[in-house]
């Protein structure tokens, strides 16, 4: 049983108090004191774990955020996963042997995986996903990731000049996968325990077609667990243990729940009743508990950055982009309304990310931009204002319906519109799955968004801005970027490691310069989690947090 503290009490207090300000007629002379939860009268060790937001997808080829990868990492697997320390360790590898040309890979699987409807794990499961991860009709906006891994005839199947069955990849047998690269590709096996290169079983997909993960029925697993209740958009997920799995004698736990609470306070009340054994802070919260054993501070790469749409009216303006994003103090919303650890982003490649040929990490020998400058600010709105002919602009910014963006969103829009005289910003509050759907559409102005770092390259930033990429919602362009880029990845400046990295920094100047998009902060995660749960992990590239070997006592 735990101790309540007086941080608990005060929290309990102040919900009481809302509770009753709620129900005026009601008398207050008596308030019932909380209760604390009693523990689980079984012995099963079932991880009850908190989430801001619903998952957006359970299929490997779709899905594109942070919280639908957690949940699918738990039920399926690739051919690599990642272990504590954030390194890419077998999984479905058995062995695996590397061209000395650096070109091809060919991957022997373990033959005691199965899926959880009794079909073997093949190395066909991998060439169908690959394929499908390619293929233009399969409208994922991860396809282009096929090109970073540098697959031979990649590009053109994205591009729809050649079939999906030409990609650089075959089933040699069951148990057989052969890779051809096209370049040599320093973080290929990191590449392959990201979630779009997961395997799947095709003739399971036959027979459900679109209405895969769904539903439990609708979903096959090969990890750690099983979906035994889903739904999308829900507010829970329930996952069983999977005693199939190629692996089960070294996971302990029988389950993990997952509970959609976007109110931090109600969060917070759900973690002292014990309704919940991990949960994120947020503001206040974490001044509060910071000194508390159970408190823990990640830093974390996801990079969160207002998106402009240069498409709309005054926002294809060099200027106007410019004094938007000097006009607003990040090192305010990180040390007053987050308070998690995040820090100020004045750069687009987040610090820690990946260490290049010098030994030392991006940041550390590369510049800043787009400081917080309110002077500078008024200087560029200027020059927009005569440039473009106009006095006023309104512009809308959509945000998520979580606590923290919402917050942020309102510190955004009072200090651009006191910083720059004319311009007026108007909040769009919605679920994340409808911002994101939105924004993909491109019909917004201005969008609140984030992104994960998939490998530890900056290349898993800097492609985001090329000329009509999938992940270019502000649809900027600029042709020396792109070339940049384009040499980067399977170029002339592929074969020279040090040429590259500098023509990496590059590019961040060129997006940076011209405000192509306009960075915020970069993310910390400030959690508490009970101490009676152990094993879990937390990673700033890739999956945020792993649950394989957690344990609850």
């Amino acid at each position: 049983m735990k101790k309540l503290n007086k941080k608990y009490l005060w929290l309990s207090g102040l919900a009481s108090v809302l509770l009753l300000g709620a129900c005026s007629s009601e008398s207050t002379d008596e308030v019932e004191e909380p209760v604390e939860a009693e523990g689980s009268e079984t012995d099963e060790q079932v991880l009850n774990v908190q989430l801001d937001v619903e998952v957006a997808s359970m299929d490997p080829q779709i899905a594109t955020d942070g919280t639908s990868f957690e949940v699918i990492a738990n039920i399926i697997e690739g051919l690599y996963q990642t272990d504590s320390d954030g390194k890419a360790i077998p999984a479905l590898v058995e062995s695996a042997e590397k061209g000395e040309d650096g070109l091809s890979y060919t991957f022997k699987l373990r033959e005691d995986a199965t899926w959880s409807n009794g079909d073997p794990v093949t190395a066909n499961d991998f060439v169908y996903a690959w394929r499908r991860l390619a293929d233009p009709d399969t409208g994922s906006e991860y396809s282009y990731i096929m090109g970073i891994a540098g697959l031979v005839n990649a590009n053109e199947v994205l591009d729809g000049e050649k079939a999906p069955e030409e990609l650089g990849v075959q089933a040699t047998d069951d148990y057989t996968l052969e890779v051809q690269l096209a370049n040599p590709v320093p973080y290929f096996e990191s590449l392959m325990s990201f979630i779009p290169f997961f395997p799947m079983n095709e003739d399971f997909m036959d027979e459900v077609g679109d209405s895969y993960g769904t539903s439990p029925d609708t979903l096959l697993s090969n990890g750690a667990f099983t979906v035994s209740s889903y739904e999308p958009a829900a507010t829970s997920i329930e996952l069983d243990k999977n005693e199939d799995y190629f692996d089960a004698d070294n996971v302990v736990l029988d389950g993990v729940d997952y509970q959609v609470i976007k109110d931090s306070q109600q969060a917070m009340l759900s973690y002292q009743n014990g309704e919940v054994d991990v949960v994120t802070l947020a503001g206040e919260q974490v001044d509060l508990f910071k000194d508390d054993p159970e408190f823990v501070n990640v830093q974390a790469g996801y990079l969160w950055y207002i998106s402009p749409n240069t498409l709309v009216e005054g926002l294809e303006n060099e200027n106007l982009r410019k004094a938007l994003a000097t006009s607003f103090d990040k090192q305010q919303i990180t040390d007053t309304i987050l308070k998690d650890g995040s820090v100020p982003a004045d750069y687009i490649i987040p610090d820690g990310l990946a260490v290049g040929p010098d030994g030392k990490d991006f940041r550390e020998t590369s510049d800043t931009y787009l400081e917080f400058d309110p002077e500078a600010a008024k200087e560029s709105l200027e020059a927009a204002k005569a440039e473009l002919g106009k006095d006023t602009f309104t512009f809308g910014l959509v945000v998520e319906d979580t606590e923290s963006a919402i917050n942020v969103s309102q510190v955004l829009k009072s200090q651009i519109e006191s910083n720059l005289d004319g311009v007026t910003i108007e909040i769009e509050q919605m679920p994340k799955k409808t911002r994101l759907e939105l924004m993909k559409q491109g019909d917004y102005d201005l969008g609140l968004t984030r992104w994960g770092p998939d490998y530890a390259d900056p290349m898993t930033y800097a492609d985001l801005w090329v000329t009509d990429g999938n992940n270019n919602d502000g649809s900027w362009s600029n042709a020396e970027y792109d070339e940049l880029i384009a040499s980067s990845i399977n170029g002339e400046l592929s074969l020279d490691n040090e040429a590259r990295w500098e023509a990496l920094k590059e590019t961040e100047s060129i997006l940076m310069n011209e405000a192509g998009v306009l960075p915020v902060y970069q993310k910390g995660n400030a959690v508490m989690m009970q101490d009676n749960v152990s094993g879990f992990d937390f990673h700033a590239v890739g999956l945020p947090r792993v649950y394989k070997f957690a344990v609850k006592e």
